[in-house]
Protein backbone atom coordinates (compact mmCIF):
# COMPACT_ATOMS: atom_id res chain seq x y z
CA UNK A 1 0.00 0.00 0.00
CA UNK A 2 0.69 3.59 -0.85
CA UNK A 3 1.66 6.16 1.95
CA UNK A 4 -1.94 7.87 0.81
CA UNK A 5 -3.87 4.58 1.23
CA UNK A 6 -1.98 3.76 4.26
CA UNK A 7 -3.04 7.22 5.80
CA UNK A 8 -6.75 6.55 4.78
CA UNK A 9 -6.92 2.98 6.77
CA UNK A 10 -5.16 4.58 9.75
CA UNK A 11 -8.03 7.87 10.36
CA UNK A 12 -10.64 6.00 9.07
CA UNK A 13 -9.72 3.23 11.81
CA UNK A 14 -8.75 6.14 14.30
CA UNK A 15 -11.64 8.74 14.09
CA UNK A 16 -14.75 6.72 12.82
CA UNK A 17 -17.54 8.03 10.94
CA UNK A 18 -17.06 11.35 12.22
CA UNK A 19 -14.39 12.21 9.64
CA UNK A 20 -16.18 10.40 6.67
CA UNK A 21 -17.12 12.67 4.68
CA UNK A 22 -13.60 14.74 4.51
CA UNK A 23 -12.07 11.03 3.81
CA UNK A 24 -14.32 10.71 0.54
CA UNK A 25 -13.37 14.20 -0.37
CA UNK A 26 -9.59 13.33 0.16
CA UNK A 27 -10.18 9.64 -2.07
CA UNK A 28 -11.77 11.71 -5.06
CA UNK A 29 -8.82 14.00 -4.87
CA UNK A 30 -6.01 10.93 -4.86
CA UNK A 31 -8.22 9.77 -7.89
CA UNK A 32 -8.39 12.46 -9.82
CA UNK A 33 -4.54 13.24 -9.18
CA UNK A 34 -4.24 9.82 -10.62
CA UNK A 35 -6.06 10.18 -13.50
CA UNK A 36 -4.47 13.70 -14.54
CA UNK A 37 -0.96 12.55 -14.33
CA UNK A 38 -1.84 9.92 -16.49
CA UNK A 39 -3.28 12.34 -18.58
CA UNK A 40 -0.22 14.41 -18.34
CA UNK A 41 1.98 11.47 -19.45
CA UNK A 42 -0.33 10.90 -21.96
CA UNK A 43 0.13 14.54 -23.52
CA UNK A 44 4.01 14.33 -23.14
CA UNK A 45 4.50 11.31 -24.73
CA UNK A 46 2.10 12.26 -27.99
CA UNK A 47 4.01 15.74 -27.97
CA UNK A 48 7.49 14.24 -27.72
CA UNK A 49 6.86 12.75 -30.70
CA UNK A 50 6.74 15.02 -33.39
CA UNK A 51 4.59 14.27 -36.49
CA UNK A 52 5.77 13.86 -39.89
CA UNK A 53 5.75 16.18 -42.29
CA UNK A 54 4.73 15.27 -45.71
CA UNK A 55 7.01 15.93 -48.51
CA UNK A 56 5.52 18.66 -50.87
CA UNK A 57 4.35 17.24 -54.42
CA UNK A 58 6.85 17.03 -56.94
CA UNK A 59 5.42 19.89 -59.42
CA UNK A 60 4.72 17.96 -63.04
CA UNK A 61 7.37 18.49 -65.75
CA UNK A 62 5.68 18.63 -69.37
CA UNK A 63 7.37 17.27 -71.68
CA UNK A 64 4.99 17.92 -74.74
CA UNK A 65 7.65 19.22 -77.68
CA UNK A 66 6.62 23.01 -77.57
CA UNK A 67 7.10 22.76 -73.90
CA UNK A 68 10.52 21.62 -74.17
CA UNK A 69 11.16 23.51 -76.82
CA UNK A 70 9.60 27.34 -75.96
CA UNK A 71 11.52 30.28 -75.54
CA UNK A 72 11.10 30.08 -72.11
CA UNK A 73 11.44 26.41 -71.78
CA UNK A 74 14.06 23.87 -70.62
CA UNK A 75 15.20 22.94 -73.99
CA UNK A 76 17.10 26.11 -76.17
CA UNK A 77 19.67 27.85 -73.24
CA UNK A 78 20.50 24.60 -71.83
CA UNK A 79 21.03 23.01 -75.38
CA UNK A 80 23.13 26.22 -76.67
CA UNK A 81 24.96 26.72 -73.67
CA UNK A 82 26.35 23.09 -73.82
CA UNK A 83 26.70 23.57 -77.84
CA UNK A 84 28.81 27.02 -76.93
CA UNK A 85 31.08 25.05 -74.25
CA UNK A 86 32.37 22.37 -76.79
CA UNK A 87 32.18 24.81 -79.47
CA UNK A 88 34.38 27.25 -77.17
CA UNK A 89 36.85 24.61 -76.21
CA UNK A 90 37.01 22.85 -79.59
CA UNK A 91 38.13 26.67 -81.53
CA UNK A 92 40.88 27.35 -78.69
CA UNK A 93 42.36 23.80 -79.06
CA UNK A 94 42.36 23.86 -82.98
CA UNK A 95 43.69 27.20 -82.95
CA UNK A 96 46.57 26.21 -80.75
CA UNK A 97 46.82 22.69 -82.49
CA UNK A 98 46.93 24.96 -86.14
CA UNK A 99 46.79 28.65 -85.50
CA UNK A 100 44.02 28.77 -87.73
CA UNK A 101 41.78 31.51 -86.37
CA UNK A 102 37.87 30.39 -86.11
CA UNK A 103 36.86 31.27 -89.68
CA UNK A 104 39.81 29.35 -91.47
CA UNK A 105 38.52 26.36 -88.91
CA UNK A 106 35.16 26.89 -90.44
CA UNK A 107 36.13 26.92 -93.94
CA UNK A 108 38.49 24.22 -94.00
CA UNK A 109 36.00 21.48 -93.04
CA UNK A 110 34.42 22.72 -89.96
CA UNK A 111 30.55 22.79 -91.02
CA UNK A 112 30.27 18.75 -90.87
CA UNK A 113 31.83 18.53 -87.41
CA UNK A 114 29.57 21.32 -86.17
CA UNK A 115 26.36 19.60 -87.42
CA UNK A 116 27.42 16.34 -86.27
CA UNK A 117 27.96 17.96 -83.12
CA UNK A 118 24.88 19.66 -82.81
CA UNK A 119 22.70 17.12 -83.39
CA UNK A 120 24.43 14.63 -81.32
CA UNK A 121 24.20 17.14 -78.11
CA UNK A 122 20.57 18.35 -78.87
CA UNK A 123 19.50 14.46 -79.12
CA UNK A 124 21.40 13.83 -76.21
CA UNK A 125 19.91 16.71 -73.97
CA UNK A 126 16.24 16.32 -75.56
CA UNK A 127 15.69 12.72 -74.78
CA UNK A 128 15.71 13.00 -70.93
CA UNK A 129 13.86 16.08 -71.23
CA UNK A 130 11.09 14.13 -72.84
CA UNK A 131 11.37 11.66 -70.49
CA UNK A 132 10.24 14.50 -67.68
CA UNK A 133 13.91 14.24 -65.92
CA UNK A 134 15.17 17.38 -65.13
CA UNK A 135 18.35 18.91 -65.08
CA UNK A 136 18.16 20.16 -61.77
CA UNK A 137 17.01 16.79 -60.42
CA UNK A 138 20.27 15.38 -61.72
CA UNK A 139 22.68 18.42 -59.70
CA UNK A 140 25.03 17.38 -57.54
CA UNK A 141 26.94 19.76 -54.75
CA UNK A 142 29.97 20.74 -57.14
CA UNK A 143 27.96 20.13 -60.41
CA UNK A 144 25.13 22.06 -60.03
CA UNK A 145 22.30 22.90 -63.01
CA UNK A 146 22.84 26.55 -62.15
CA UNK A 147 26.48 26.17 -62.92
CA UNK A 148 25.92 24.86 -66.16
CA UNK A 149 23.72 27.52 -67.18
CA UNK A 150 26.03 29.82 -66.32
CA UNK A 151 28.63 27.87 -67.95
CA UNK A 152 26.92 28.05 -71.00
CA UNK A 153 26.45 31.39 -70.74
CA UNK A 154 29.88 32.69 -70.14
CA UNK A 155 30.93 30.12 -73.26
CA UNK A 156 28.36 31.77 -75.79
CA UNK A 157 29.96 35.37 -74.71
CA UNK A 158 33.57 33.79 -74.91
CA UNK A 159 32.61 32.31 -78.61
CA UNK A 160 31.49 36.19 -79.87
CA UNK A 161 33.95 38.05 -78.23
CA UNK A 162 36.34 35.35 -79.94
CA UNK A 163 35.45 35.21 -83.33
CA UNK A 164 34.83 39.49 -82.93
CA UNK A 165 38.55 40.09 -81.67
CA UNK A 166 40.20 37.38 -84.35
CA UNK A 167 37.78 39.63 -87.28
CA UNK A 168 39.26 42.82 -85.52
CA UNK A 169 42.94 41.33 -85.38
CA UNK A 170 42.51 39.72 -88.49
CA UNK A 171 43.96 36.86 -87.74
CA UNK A 172 43.92 33.96 -84.95
CA UNK A 173 44.34 34.92 -81.49
CA UNK A 174 46.64 32.65 -80.11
Amino acid sequence: MGWQQQSLVEAQSQEGLRFKPLLWTYQLCLVACQEGCQEDDQIKESAAVPPKPTPPPKPKVSTGFSDVLAFSGPGPERINGRLAMIGFVAAIGMELANGQDIFAQVQNGGIPWFLGTSVLLSLASLIPMFKGVTAESKSGDLMTSDAELWNGRFAMLGLVALAFTEYVKGGALV
